[in-house]
Protein backbone atom coordinates (compact mmCIF):
# COMPACT_ATOMS: atom_id res chain seq x y z
CA UNK A 1 0.00 0.00 0.00
CA UNK A 2 1.02 3.59 -0.60
CA UNK A 3 -2.11 5.40 0.56
CA UNK A 4 -4.55 4.37 3.28
CA UNK A 5 -7.54 6.30 4.61
CA UNK A 6 -9.12 5.08 7.84
CA UNK A 7 -12.24 6.67 9.31
CA UNK A 8 -13.27 5.71 12.84
CA UNK A 9 -16.65 6.95 14.12
CA UNK A 10 -17.67 4.80 17.12
CA UNK A 11 -21.19 6.24 17.26
CA UNK A 12 -22.04 5.19 13.69
CA UNK A 13 -23.69 1.91 12.73
CA UNK A 14 -20.62 1.22 10.57
CA UNK A 15 -17.83 2.76 12.65
CA UNK A 16 -14.76 1.65 10.68
CA UNK A 17 -14.15 2.51 7.03
CA UNK A 18 -10.89 1.86 5.21
CA UNK A 19 -9.66 2.79 1.75
CA UNK A 20 -6.41 1.24 0.59
CA UNK A 21 -4.58 2.00 -2.66
CA UNK A 22 -1.78 -0.33 -3.66
CA UNK A 23 1.09 1.15 -5.65
CA UNK A 24 3.57 -1.36 -7.05
CA UNK A 25 5.56 -2.31 -10.13
CA UNK A 26 2.82 -3.29 -12.55
CA UNK A 27 4.75 -6.36 -13.68
CA UNK A 28 4.76 -7.92 -10.20
CA UNK A 29 2.26 -10.81 -10.33
CA UNK A 30 -0.70 -10.91 -7.95
CA UNK A 31 -4.16 -12.41 -7.55
CA UNK A 32 -7.45 -10.86 -6.58
CA UNK A 33 -8.81 -11.16 -3.01
CA UNK A 34 -9.85 -14.65 -1.96
CA UNK A 35 -9.02 -17.27 0.69
CA UNK A 36 -5.53 -17.92 -0.63
CA UNK A 37 -4.07 -19.41 2.58
CA UNK A 38 -5.19 -23.01 3.31
CA UNK A 39 -6.73 -23.46 6.74
CA UNK A 40 -7.10 -19.72 7.30
CA UNK A 41 -10.37 -17.74 7.25
CA UNK A 42 -8.54 -14.64 6.00
CA UNK A 43 -9.44 -13.00 2.71
CA UNK A 44 -7.07 -10.78 0.78
CA UNK A 45 -5.14 -10.26 -2.41
CA UNK A 46 -2.14 -12.53 -2.98
CA UNK A 47 1.34 -11.29 -3.85
CA UNK A 48 2.54 -14.22 -5.96
CA UNK A 49 6.19 -13.22 -5.64
CA UNK A 50 6.40 -13.40 -1.84
CA UNK A 51 3.18 -15.21 -0.85
CA UNK A 52 1.82 -12.53 1.45
CA UNK A 53 -0.65 -9.70 1.02
CA UNK A 54 -1.05 -5.95 1.26
CA UNK A 55 -4.49 -6.15 2.95
CA UNK A 56 -6.36 -8.91 4.74
CA UNK A 57 -9.77 -9.12 6.37
CA UNK A 58 -10.98 -11.58 9.00
CA UNK A 59 -14.68 -11.90 8.11
CA UNK A 60 -15.70 -13.77 11.26
CA UNK A 61 -14.80 -10.98 13.72
CA UNK A 62 -14.63 -8.63 11.70
CA UNK A 63 -11.11 -7.16 11.48
CA UNK A 64 -8.92 -5.62 8.79
CA UNK A 65 -5.15 -5.20 8.54
CA UNK A 66 -2.96 -3.66 5.87
CA UNK A 67 0.62 -2.53 5.38
CA UNK A 68 2.36 0.44 3.81
CA UNK A 69 6.01 0.54 2.85
CA UNK A 70 7.85 2.97 5.10
CA UNK A 71 11.04 5.00 4.94
CA UNK A 72 14.29 4.23 6.69
CA UNK A 73 17.02 1.60 6.73
CA UNK A 74 16.40 -1.67 4.89
CA UNK A 75 16.92 -5.04 6.54
CA UNK A 76 20.05 -7.05 5.66
CA UNK A 77 19.29 -9.05 2.47
CA UNK A 78 20.44 -12.29 4.09
CA UNK A 79 17.86 -11.92 6.89
CA UNK A 80 15.04 -10.08 5.13
CA UNK A 81 11.49 -11.37 5.41
CA UNK A 82 8.53 -10.21 3.34
CA UNK A 83 6.43 -7.45 4.90
CA UNK A 84 3.43 -9.13 3.28
CA UNK A 85 3.43 -11.62 6.18
CA UNK A 86 2.47 -8.91 8.63
CA UNK A 87 -1.12 -8.10 7.56
CA UNK A 88 -1.90 -11.82 7.75
CA UNK A 89 -0.55 -12.01 11.27
CA UNK A 90 -2.34 -8.82 12.35
CA UNK A 91 -5.68 -9.83 10.82
CA UNK A 92 -5.45 -13.24 12.49
CA UNK A 93 -4.22 -12.22 15.95
CA UNK A 94 -5.43 -8.63 16.24
CA UNK A 95 -3.78 -5.83 18.20
CA UNK A 96 -1.71 -8.20 20.40
CA UNK A 97 0.31 -9.06 17.28
CA UNK A 98 1.37 -5.43 16.88
CA UNK A 99 2.29 -5.12 20.55
CA UNK A 100 4.39 -8.29 20.38
CA UNK A 101 6.20 -7.01 17.31
CA UNK A 102 6.95 -3.66 18.93
CA UNK A 103 8.61 -5.50 21.82
CA UNK A 104 10.60 -7.87 19.60
CA UNK A 105 13.47 -5.91 17.98
CA UNK A 106 15.10 -9.09 16.71
CA UNK A 107 12.04 -9.94 14.62
CA UNK A 108 11.52 -6.35 13.48
CA UNK A 109 15.12 -6.17 12.22
CA UNK A 110 14.22 -8.72 9.53
CA UNK A 111 11.74 -6.36 7.87
CA UNK A 112 12.24 -3.30 5.71
CA UNK A 113 10.53 -0.16 7.08
CA UNK A 114 6.74 -0.30 7.25
CA UNK A 115 3.51 1.02 8.74
CA UNK A 116 1.15 -1.75 9.85
CA UNK A 117 -2.55 -0.99 10.39
CA UNK A 118 -4.87 -3.18 12.45
CA UNK A 119 -8.47 -2.06 12.91
CA UNK A 120 -11.83 -3.33 14.11
CA UNK A 121 -15.14 -1.54 14.77
CA UNK A 122 -13.86 -0.22 18.11
CA UNK A 123 -10.19 0.65 17.61
CA UNK A 124 -7.44 1.52 15.14
CA UNK A 125 -3.81 0.70 15.98
CA UNK A 126 -0.73 1.67 13.95
CA UNK A 127 2.75 0.18 14.25
CA UNK A 128 5.60 2.04 12.56
CA UNK A 129 9.12 0.68 11.99
CA UNK A 130 11.95 2.67 10.38
CA UNK A 131 14.70 0.07 10.65
CA UNK A 132 15.85 1.35 14.04
CA UNK A 133 12.83 2.27 16.14
CA UNK A 134 9.30 0.95 16.54
CA UNK A 135 6.38 3.21 17.47
CA UNK A 136 2.90 2.00 18.39
CA UNK A 137 0.04 4.51 18.21
CA UNK A 138 -3.66 4.13 18.96
CA UNK A 139 -5.52 6.60 16.77
CA UNK A 140 -8.84 7.99 17.91
CA UNK A 141 -12.12 8.88 16.20
CA UNK A 142 -11.42 10.89 13.04
CA UNK A 143 -10.63 10.38 9.38
CA UNK A 144 -6.93 9.60 9.07
CA UNK A 145 -4.64 9.55 6.02
CA UNK A 146 -1.47 7.44 5.98
CA UNK A 147 1.21 7.44 3.31
CA UNK A 148 4.77 6.14 3.05
CA UNK A 149 5.78 9.09 5.24
CA UNK A 150 3.52 7.89 8.06
CA UNK A 151 0.33 9.21 9.62
CA UNK A 152 -0.05 12.55 7.83
CA UNK A 153 -3.63 13.72 8.50
CA UNK A 154 -5.29 15.25 10.47
CA UNK A 155 -2.49 17.69 11.32
CA UNK A 156 -3.27 17.79 15.04
CA UNK A 157 -2.73 14.05 15.44
CA UNK A 158 0.30 13.41 13.23
CA UNK A 159 2.50 10.81 14.86
CA UNK A 160 5.93 11.80 16.21
CA UNK A 161 7.88 10.05 13.43
CA UNK A 162 5.87 11.86 10.74
CA UNK A 163 6.34 15.32 12.27
CA UNK A 164 9.90 15.38 10.96
CA UNK A 165 8.78 14.63 7.38
CA UNK A 166 7.76 17.16 4.77
CA UNK A 167 3.96 17.61 4.40
CA UNK A 168 2.63 14.91 2.12
CA UNK A 169 0.86 16.42 -0.92
CA UNK A 170 -1.69 13.60 -1.04
CA UNK A 171 -2.63 14.08 2.60
CA UNK A 172 -2.84 17.85 2.20
CA UNK A 173 -4.96 17.56 -0.93
CA UNK A 174 -7.26 14.70 0.01
CA UNK A 175 -7.42 14.50 3.81
CA UNK A 176 -10.01 17.26 4.26
CA UNK A 177 -12.06 15.94 1.34
CA UNK A 178 -12.29 12.39 2.73
CA UNK A 179 -13.09 13.75 6.19
CA UNK A 180 -15.86 16.01 4.85
CA UNK A 181 -17.60 13.28 2.88
CA UNK A 182 -17.61 10.23 5.16
CA UNK A 183 -19.93 7.64 3.56
CA UNK A 184 -22.17 5.12 5.28
CA UNK A 185 -20.27 1.99 4.26
CA UNK A 186 -23.58 0.14 4.71
CA UNK A 187 -22.96 -3.56 3.95
CA UNK A 188 -26.49 -3.87 2.53
CA UNK A 189 -26.31 -0.85 0.21
CA UNK A 190 -25.24 -0.65 -3.41
CA UNK A 191 -21.62 0.24 -4.12
CA UNK A 192 -22.50 3.85 -4.97
CA UNK A 193 -24.78 4.35 -1.99
CA UNK A 194 -22.34 2.73 0.41
CA UNK A 195 -19.27 4.73 -0.61
CA UNK A 196 -20.62 7.96 -2.11
CA UNK A 197 -17.97 10.61 -2.74
CA UNK A 198 -15.16 8.29 -1.65
CA UNK A 199 -15.52 6.51 -5.00
CA UNK A 200 -14.84 9.76 -6.83
CA UNK A 201 -11.96 10.72 -4.54
CA UNK A 202 -10.40 7.28 -4.94
CA UNK A 203 -10.18 7.77 -8.70
CA UNK A 204 -8.42 11.14 -8.66
CA UNK A 205 -5.28 11.06 -10.77
CA UNK A 206 -3.02 13.29 -12.82
CA UNK A 207 -1.70 12.67 -16.34
CA UNK A 208 1.28 10.25 -16.55
CA UNK A 209 4.63 11.91 -15.92
CA UNK A 210 8.27 10.94 -15.61
CA UNK A 211 9.56 13.91 -13.60
CA UNK A 212 10.93 13.62 -10.05
CA UNK A 213 7.75 15.11 -8.59
CA UNK A 214 5.40 13.15 -10.83
CA UNK A 215 1.87 12.95 -9.44
CA UNK A 216 3.01 13.92 -5.96
CA UNK A 217 -0.48 15.15 -5.19
CA UNK A 218 -2.40 12.41 -7.00
CA UNK A 219 -3.98 9.47 -5.23
CA UNK A 220 -3.97 7.21 -8.31
CA UNK A 221 -0.52 7.26 -9.92
CA UNK A 222 1.45 5.93 -12.87
CA UNK A 223 5.14 6.44 -13.49
CA UNK A 224 7.03 5.22 -16.56
CA UNK A 225 10.62 4.54 -15.51
CA UNK A 226 13.69 4.92 -17.71
CA UNK A 227 14.37 1.16 -17.62
CA UNK A 228 10.98 0.43 -19.19
CA UNK A 229 9.21 -0.68 -16.04
CA UNK A 230 5.99 0.94 -14.90
CA UNK A 231 5.25 1.77 -11.28
CA UNK A 232 1.73 2.76 -10.38
CA UNK A 233 -1.57 2.09 -8.66
CA UNK A 234 -2.56 -1.52 -9.29
CA UNK A 235 -5.73 -1.85 -7.19
CA UNK A 236 -8.08 -0.10 -4.77
CA UNK A 237 -9.81 -1.69 -1.76
CA UNK A 238 -12.73 -0.40 0.30
CA UNK A 239 -13.60 -2.13 3.59
CA UNK A 240 -16.38 -1.36 6.05
CA UNK A 241 -16.81 -2.97 9.50
CA UNK A 242 -20.16 -2.69 11.29
CA UNK A 243 -21.04 -2.88 15.00
CA UNK A 244 -23.24 -5.92 14.40
CA UNK A 245 -20.41 -7.89 12.79
CA UNK A 246 -21.35 -6.93 9.25
CA UNK A 247 -18.58 -6.53 6.69
CA UNK A 248 -18.31 -5.29 3.14
CA UNK A 249 -15.19 -5.58 1.01
CA UNK A 250 -15.20 -3.93 -2.39
CA UNK A 251 -12.30 -4.19 -4.81
CA UNK A 252 -11.19 -2.43 -7.99
CA UNK A 253 -8.51 -4.36 -9.92
CA UNK A 254 -8.12 -1.67 -12.59
CA UNK A 255 -8.03 1.78 -10.95
CA UNK A 256 -8.38 3.54 -14.30
CA UNK A 257 -11.69 1.78 -15.01
CA UNK A 258 -14.63 2.45 -12.63
CA UNK A 259 -16.50 -0.43 -14.26
CA UNK A 260 -14.16 -2.96 -12.63
CA UNK A 261 -15.44 -2.42 -9.08
CA UNK A 262 -16.98 -5.54 -7.52
CA UNK A 263 -17.88 -6.90 -4.06
CA UNK A 264 -15.54 -9.62 -2.80
CA UNK A 265 -17.26 -12.91 -1.89
CA UNK A 266 -17.14 -13.34 1.90
CA UNK A 267 -19.09 -16.57 2.38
Amino acid sequence: MCTVVVSLAPEDQVPLLLLGIRDEFTGRPWQRPARHWPGSPLIGGLDEQAGGTWLAVHPDLPRVACILNGRGEFAPPSQRRSRGELPLRAAEEGQPALRKLRDDPESLARYDPFYLVCADPAAFLLLGWDGHRAALTELGPATHVLTNAGHMYPPDSITADAKTAEPDPKAVRFGPKFAASRPSGDPAATLKNAWGDWLTLASAHDPPSTGPDAESGAIIVRRDLPDGRVWGSTSVSLVALAHDGGLRYDFQPVPADPGTWYSVALG
